[in-house]
């Protein structure tokens, strides 16, 4: 994926080494990282091993209780941090979360109202490492990258590529960007009230109804991942041969089913809360080729 002649976003609050947790990024991935650190790997499988065994999956990929609810006490929310230099991250990690974010935010700023008649405002990405705080409770690196409702911000702790590439066998530049492009699809479905409608409907259902509703909003999210990666690459050509197969392989890789497998439970599809691998993929599929937000509406299917 092409990406290092691109502006740098703004809007990114780097907490990293800002001392609220552990972890860094270890290199080897093709984005060239900073020092090395405690990794996050096992705290991973723990999460997926809880997963397996009935544990209350909001500690694993995605958030996607995070998404739909955000109920931790707002009381938990920011921390005076010490001051940091302002500006875009000068690493190569943070150039190129910067880098794909500011594709988002011309993407969108220009896609979100001409089809969806919705004003665009773009939300800020939080890099950290091993912990933050955000007003939906603390951010941890074993529940991967998510976003958060109450503050409108994404929260990613880079050490989350790493393990896309030893764990769930993704990685690349483009497969990256699509964690990230996903996270922002979140931030889209409130602009458009979706999340708002789904967490009220899921307070009236029971768990099996109120997971429906998750996957249905992972996967639209998955779709609006696949509509902007459509024009940002009609736009500036950033694609290479073999960037979608990686994309594809990570959707893939972290289906509820795959995640399950993985964690050596039984597939269960009434707990799952962000869709199967065939329909990560095929989600994400509909939103590259047809380029259009009417076409993720999963809800009317």
């Amino acid at each position: 994926m092409k990406w290092e002649d691109f502006r740098q976003s703004e809007n990114v609050d780097d907490r990293r080494g800002d001392g609220e947790g552990g972890g860094g990024f270890g290199g080897g991935l093709g984005l060239p990282g900073g020092g090395g650190g405690l990794g996050v790997g096992a705290i991973i499988v723990l999460g997926l091993l809880s997963w397996a065994i009935g544990v209350d999956p909001r500690l694993l990929i995605s958030g996607a209780e995070m998404v739909a609810g955000g109920r931790a006490p707002q009381s938990q929310a920011v921390e005076q941090r010490s001051a940091r230099p302002s500006g875009p991250p000068s690493d190569n990690v943070g150039r190129f979360v910067s880098a794909v974010v500011a594709m988002n935010e011309d993407v969108w700023k220009d896609l979100l109202p001409q089809q969806a008649g919705v004003r665009w405002k773009p939300p800020t990405l939080v890099m950290f490492d091993g912990m933050t705080r955000s007003a939906c409770g603390t951010a941890q690196s074993a529940m991967g990258p998510f976003y958060c409702p109450a503050d409108q911000k994404v929260y990613l702790d880079t050490s989350f590529f790493r393990d896309m590439q030893r764990r769930f066998g993704g990685g690349g530049d483009f497969a990256y960007a699509y964690v990230i492009a996903h996270e922002y699809g979140h931030h889209i479905e409130n602009l458009m009230g979706v999340l708002p409608r789904v967490q009220q409907a899921q307070r009236a259902q029971s768990r099996v109804e109120a997971n429906r509703l998750s996957v249905r909003v992972e996967l639209m999210a998955d779709c609006l991942a696949g509509v902007w990666a459509a024009h940002a690459n009609r736009r500036w050509r950033i694609l290479e041969p073999g960037d979608v197969e990686k994309a594809v392989r990570t959707a893939q890789a972290i289906g509820d089913d795959r995640l399950q497998q993985a964690g050596g439970g039984r597939v269960a599809p009434d707990s799952f809360t962000h869709g199967s691998a065939a329909d990560r993929v095929q989600w994400l599929n509909r939103g590259l080729q047809s380029g259009r937000v009417d076409v993720c509406n999963t809800f009317a299917r």
